[in-house]
């Protein structure tokens, strides 16, 4: 698997800011958050005492591995929890000696905390704080702007959300080299890896409701997740190419219908589709979050997601209210 990091595009950032200044060192973490009886909105600090500083959970992202996986994955070797990411926050942007380092983070809810590292070398504390506490314990002021963004979520009502995924099925064999039925069109070797690597990218988000084109190509995309998950996938004929060409207008329901859905979801579709899907969610992402919403072909590339934070507004409507855009294998 190549080693080269897809910097995703995330609405907390301009589109392509990280992308182009190509840091040396890239890492991931968390804001784990709960809300507290008696003391309201609460964040986790971790105690490092080699470094002797407060942090936020976080470490570098290992070869191989995608920024989502790595944040999910140093929370729990800091703080022993097992966390599912909520919306995007601001990466943080520092240098590390003369090597420029980004931070990326992800807002993590937790019901309770988990136990600290046993061996208590890496992090010896693990402790809750209010925002206002945990700005003046932090030891790097840059982690102050993922706090602060995070309240400010949690005063929109942005905080609490369900991640909805839409993702353009794996690299597939080539069109004119196909004899057989285009529905029955398989992954390439290639889309094979990238659906095994986007199982893993998925478990950040653990979705748990699975819908499809019922071609081939689109569930072999899919199987990998939903193997490792023990879920079913519900085939739609509506979402395959020649049924969105005939008819998208349900290609668009079938859609939105879906991203109403409270349950954490996917839905997997193909190349020529994706514009007829987008349009439909465009009419629940808000105006400032449509840029972050692909406008041109390919709109996406095989097995790149797109992740649609959804919340609540004050009519009970699901929203967008944050965007993100992954691929997890380079090819």
């Amino acid at each position: 698997m190549p080693n080269s990091i897809s910097f995703p595009v995330r609405s907390t950032e301009p589109i392509g800011e990280i992308a182009q200044d190509k840091p040396e060192i890239v890492a991931a973490g968390v804001v784990p958050w709960r809300i507290d009886p008696s003391d309201g909105l609460q964040v986790l600090l971790i105690h490092r005492p080699k470094h002797k500083d407060w942090s936020l959970p976080k470490g570098k992202v290992d070869a191989g591995e995608t920024i989502a996986e790595s944040a999910v994955r140093e929370a729990k070797e800091e703080a022993n929890l097992k966390v599912t990411l909520g919306i995007p926050l601001p990466c943080t942007h520092y240098f590390v000696g003369k090597k420029s380092k980004v931070v990326y983070y992800w807002a993590a809810q937790v019901e309770k905390a988990g136990r600290v590292n046993p061996d208590g070398k890496e992090v010896d504390i693990a402790r809750w704080y209010s925002p206002a506490k945990a700005l003046k314990k932090l030891t790097n002021e840059a982690d102050q702007l993922p706090i602060k963004a995070l309240v400010e979520a949690h005063e929109q009502d942005h905080l609490r959300t369900t991640p909805f995924l839409l993702v353009r099925h794996a690299k597939a064999k080539p069109r004119n080299g196909w004899t057989r039925s285009e529905g029955d069109r398989t992954l390439a070797t290639t889309g094979f890896v990238q659906a095994r690597s986007l199982a893993r990218m998925l478990r950040a988000w653990k979705p748990e409701r699975l819908v499809s084109s019922r071609w081939t190509r689109c569930l072999q995309t899919v199987h990998p997740y939903a193997a490792g998950a023990g879920l079913s996938i519900k085939k739609q004929t509506a979402l395959t190419e020649h049924a969105a060409d005939r008819d998208p207008d349900k290609a668009q329901r079938i859609l939105l219908k879906q991203f109403n859905n409270p349950k954490p979801t996917l839905v997997c579709s193909h190349r020529p589709v994706m514009p007829t899907l987008l349009k439909a969610l465009r009419t629940v992402t808000p105006k400032d979050l449509r840029e972050f919403l692909p406008k041109e072909n390919p709109y996406l590339a095989p097995g790149e997601a797109i992740i649609l934070h959804r919340a609540l507004d004050a009519k009970r409507r699901w929203r967008t209210v944050a965007v993100e855009v992954h691929r997890p294998f380079e090819d």
